[in-house]
C-alpha cells in the first residue's frame, strides 16, 4: 500500500486553493514582456503598500536574524486602542485565512458542522475539509448570504457559521440588521466567524458596528486583514476579535511565530497611516464608477459589489467564459475566473488604477469581439 493511502480520505479529497496567476507565470506562457502585463485577480492595492509600513520594514531588515515576538505585544496594545477591545481579545495570524483555519481546529472535529453561504469565500470549505468536518453549503440569495436560511441550516452538529461581509468574490454585502438579527438568534454554542477582510472599503454608511458587538455575543469572532487595504499582503498578517476565552482556545493551537517580524512591523506602522487608507478608498470608489460605466456601455451584466473588485458574467453560454479569460491573458491582463464558485459564467475583477481599469475594458471588448459574443 502506498504511504498517501493512509492518509485520511479527507485530506486526499481536498482540491487545493489556486491563488490568482503571477505576473511572472504569464509572461513566461505568453512570452510577454512582464512590465507589460497587469495584475487584476487577487484584489491587491494597486497603489501598492502604505509608506509609512514600507519604511518601517525597511528599516526593521537588520533584525531579520532575530525570531519575532510570538505574542505580537506591540501590534496587540495598537489594535487594543484602535477597537477598544482588550488585548486578551486579540488573535493575531498569517493572513486572516490562519485565523478562520484556528477556529476549524479549536471548534470542528469529524462529525462536528459547519456553515457557510453558496458562491462564498473558497477558504471556508477547505479549512473545513481540512478537519473531516461536514460543510453546508446554503443556496445564495441574489449572489448574497441569505442569512434566514443559513440560520435555518444550523443543526444540533454545527460549530461554525462563516459570514463574509462583504462577500468575496461576489461584492455583496447584508446590512447591519440582519447581521445583528442572526446574531440574536443563533444559539450561544455556535461560533460566529463574521470575516471583514474589505471591511476599510466600504462606504461609512455602510460599515456595521460589528466589535460593538463582542460585549453582548461570546460566541462572535470578527477577522480582518492587512493585506488588502494597507497593501501587506505580501508580508502576510491577519488579525481575529472575539471573546478572551475563545482567543485563549484559539491560541493554543496557533503556531509559533505564525507572524513574521515585518509583517509586525509593517501593520503596526500601517494602522497609523490614514492618509493611505483614505487614498486607497477613493480611488478604489472611483474606480468601481470606472468599470461599472464600462461594463454598461459593453453591455454586460455585473454584480454591484462593495469590495475592491467586480464580477462580471460573460455573454452566451459557459463555454465562452474561458475563452474570454484567455483572451484577456494572451493581451497580459490577468482576472479571476470563478468556476470554483459554482459561477462559470462569471469572471472577477480587481479595481485597480485608472490606466489599468481603461486597459482591461479595452481588452475586454477586443475579447468579445474576438469571440463573437456580443
Amino acid at each position: 500500500m502506498n504511504l498517501c493511502d493512509f492518509a485520511p480520505e479527507y485530506i486526499r479529497a481536498i482540491q487545493p486553493y489556486q491563488p490568482g496567476k503571477p505576473i511572472s507565470e504569464l509572461a513566461r506562457e505568453m512570452g510577454l514582456n512582464e512590465a507589460c502585463v497587469i495584475k487584476l485577480a487577487s484584489n491587491e492595492n494597486p497603489l501598492g503598500t502604505s509608506p509609512l509600513a514600507l519604511d518601517a520594514m525597511i528599516n526593521a531588515l537588520h533584525e531579520v536574524s532575530l525570531y519575532p515576538d510570538g505574542s505580537g505585544y506591540a501590534l496587540k496594545a495598537a489594535l487594543s486602542k484602535r477597537y477598544g477591545v482588550d488585548p486578551e481579545q486579540i488573535i493575531l495570524g498569517n493572513g486572516s485565512n490562519d485565523v478562520l483555519d484556528l477556529a476549524a481546529r479549536v471548534f470542528l472535529k469529524p462529525g462536528a458542522a459547519a456553515v457557510y453561504s453558496q458562491h462564498a469565500f473558497a477558504v471556508y470549505p477547505l479549512v473545513v475539509q481540512m478537519i473531516g468536518a461536514n460543510g453546508i453549503s446554503v443556496p445564495a440569495r441574489d449572489y448574497g448570504h441569505d442569512l434566514p436560511a443559513m440560520l435555518d441550516a444550523i443543526t444540533p452538529e454545527t460549530r461554525i457559521v462563516f459570514i463574509a461581509s462583504p462577500n468575496n468574490p461576489t461584492g455583496t454585502l447584508s446590512s447591519e440588521d440582519e447581521l445583528y438579527c442572526f446574531m440574536e438568534r443563533v444559539s450561544r454554542d455556535v461560533l460566529v466567524v463574521i470575516d471583514e477582510a474589505y471591511y476599510e472599503y466600504l462606504p461609512e454608511a455602510n460599515k456595521p458596528d460589528s466589535i460593538r458587538w463582542l460585549k453582548q455575543f461570546p460566541n462572535l469572532l470578527i477577522t480582518r486583514t492587512f493585506s488588502k487595504v494597507y497593501g501587506l499582503a505580501g508580508v502576510r498578517v491577519g488579525f481575529g476579535l472575539t471573546h478572551p476565552d475563545v482567543a485563549n482556545l484559539m491560541n493554543r493551537v496557533r503556531q509559533p511565530f505564525n507572524v513574521n517580524s515585518m509583517g509586525l512591523v509593517g501593520a503596526l506602522a500601517a494602522l497609523q497611516d490614514a492618509e493611505f487608507v483614505q487614498r486607497s478608498y477613493a480611488l478604489n470608489r472611483a474606480g468601481m464608477l470606472q468599470l461599472a460605466d464600462g461594463f454598461r456601455k459593453l453591455g454586460i451584466e455585473y454584480i454591484p459589489s462593495y469590495g475592491n473588485f467586480i464580477s462580471f458574467r460573460v455573454k452566451g453560454d459557459a463555454t465562452n467564459t474561458p475563452q474570454v479569460y484567455q483572451s484577456l491573458l494572451q493581451q497580459g491582463v490577468i482576472v479571476r475566473p470563478l468556476g470554483i464558485y459554482e459561477m462559470p459564467h462569471h469572471l472577477r475583477v480587481t479595481i485597480g488604477l485608472e490606466s489599468q481599469n481603461k486597459r482591461f475594458l479595452e481588452s475586454l471588448e477586443n475579447a468579445m469581439a474576438i469571440g463573437e459574443f456580443a
